[in-house]
């Protein structure tokens, strides 16, 4: 289905009206031919100028903002990355959960905690629960018959000693071999059920009664002896229902539920879930201002996104012939406010490494030191140099303060296995080449292409705007 379709179902509440709501929702400007409502600039203008904005702007300094924003949206639409399979996925994404909610009650949450406490109780049946402590020897699995022997003796010795009135918690501490019990004396906590232990240990737990021991038994891990701390049954519903309540809410069970429903409705409607959802989405954007405004801006702002990578962000980053034109065109406005050294910082094992680095590079360009320093000195299993590489000002590297800018006092650590230091490149009073300062270019030269291409658009779409309306945001 065409998400431009999916899109105008959610705001047909907007379109059918325009003229029925003109006195209380007036047109507040037309762009490209389609009107924008003052509800929908006032949704805008007001989140992005909320208390905790610094740069707040007035009403009329935002329209120009809001227009250029409006402009960009349109430009999606005509280039059809509405019709996208990532948009249209991410866009339903956001407003299916927007919409979700609404197809679930507190009512079927209640039946569904009710269901998971019956569903407990049954699979736990008439044993009920326990809690327990146990003494445990391991049995490595490869054991001899007579290592498996020496843990038996070990074993019994020490049930010997519980029979004859041993403190069972002591003995835990002292002897067991599982650590995270053994530092509790012993304790398993609990309450467990059936299935939540191997069976050995299960079906000797459940013959036990409260502060029983049990004689020594081996499951696959090794030898036990439990203590059995407690015995109960499933406490009734009212006493677990907040609990569970929670524990559903937690793993997004209300969102499962919605979805059932959501499915629930398609068959009987003999539709889809989408078209389900699509039905929602009208009915409720029709009913809610804020939510038709926030479905409006996420779809608004994935194609904002969409194409301003394409057409600034993207572009400027891979256009390497722009970016030096520009470059070299504001090369004066690219400024330091000191002496950089544009080079590396480097630490050897070997005096003649020291030389062997500065012929590595010496004669390549500067983004290409790196990888040639990796691929000659530290490609293979053997480290030989360490190295930090940039354009260094005072105080970025202590070798680079030491050896370059004369800096007194700079201590520079000594690296083990690594003691002999250099430093080879130059000091630049401003930069000389694009990549000295290629962030900030990239930025800059982002600017410009966003500035020209809007410049564009207002070329290219029909703008008008009723100032009588715009006199009446946040005031009528």
């Amino acid at each position: 289905m065409n998400l431009k379709y999916l899109f105008g179902v959610c705001l047909l509440a907007v379109g059918i009206n325009v003229s029925a709501q003109s006195s209380t929702d007036p047109v507040i400007m037309t762009i490209a031919g389609k009107p924008v409502l003052r509800s929908e600039f006032e949704y805008s203008y007001n989140k992005n100028n909320s208390a905790g904005v610094i740069d707040k702007k007035t009403v009329k300094e935002y329209v120009p903002l809001f227009v250029d924003y409006k402009l960009k949206v349109q430009a999606a639409l005509d280039a059809h990355l509405d019709t996208i399979t990532a948009f249209k996925d991410e866009f339903r994404k956001y407003r299916d959960q927007q919409i979700r909610p609404s197809f679930v009650t507190d009512s079927d949450m209640e039946k569904a905690v009710k269901k998971y406490y019956d569903d407990m109780k049954a699979s736990i049946g008439p044993r009920g629960l326990y809690s327990c402590s146990h003494i445990f020897l391991r049995v490595p699995q490869n054991a001899s018959a007579a290592g498996k022997d020496s843990v038996k003796t070990r074993i019994d010795s020490i049930y010997t000693v519980l029979k004859k009135g041993g403190d069972f918690s002591t003995l835990a501490k002292k002897y067991s071999e599982d650590p995270g019990s053994a530092s509790r004396g012993g304790s398993l906590g609990g309450p467990y059920g059936p299935g939540n232990m191997v069976k050995e240990f299960e079906n000797v737990a459940y013959t036990l009664k409260d502060g029983e021991i049990s004689k020594p038994f081996l499951s696959p891990f090794g030898y036990h002896i439990i203590r059995m701390d407690k015995r109960s049954q499933v406490p009734p519903y009212d006493s677990l229902r907040v609990n569970i309540t929670k524990f559903l809410e937690q793993r997004q069970y209300r969102s499962v539920l919605a979805q059932e429903n959501v499915e629930k409705i398609a068959k009987e409607e003999k539709t889809t879930a989408d078209a389900v959802y699509d039905k929602r989405a009208a009915e409720m954007s029709a009913k809610d201002s804020n939510l038709k405004n926030l479905i409006r801006e996420y779809h608004d702002g994935l194609l904002l996104f969409a194409i301003s990578d394409s057409v600034v962000w993207n572009k400027a980053n891979k256009d390497e012939a722009g970016l030096e034109k520009f470059f070299k065109a504001h090369k004066k406005q690219y400024k330091w406010d000191g002496l950089r050294f544009r080079g590396i910082a480097y630490h050897v094992k070997d005096a003649a490494d020291v030389k062997a680095v500065a012929d590595c590079v010496k004669s390549l360009p500067f983004s290409d030191w790196a990888e040639a320093l990796r691929q000659k000195f530290n490609s293979g299993k053997t480290i030989r140099i360490r190295v930090e590489k940039g354009i260094f000002k005072e105080g970025d590297n202590s070798l680079v303060d030491s050896v370059v800018f004369k800096k007194q006092g700079a201590k520079v650590a000594k690296l083990k296995d690594y003691p002999i230091d250099a430093v080879y490149g130059k000091k630049l009073s401003a930069p000389k080449e694009l990549g000295d300062v290629r962030g900030q270019v990239v930025s800059d030269y982002q600017d410009e292409l966003e500035k020209k291409w809007v410049d564009s658009l207002h070329k290219k779409y029909a703008v008008s705007i009723d100032d009588k309306v715009v006199a009446t945001v946040n005031n009528h």
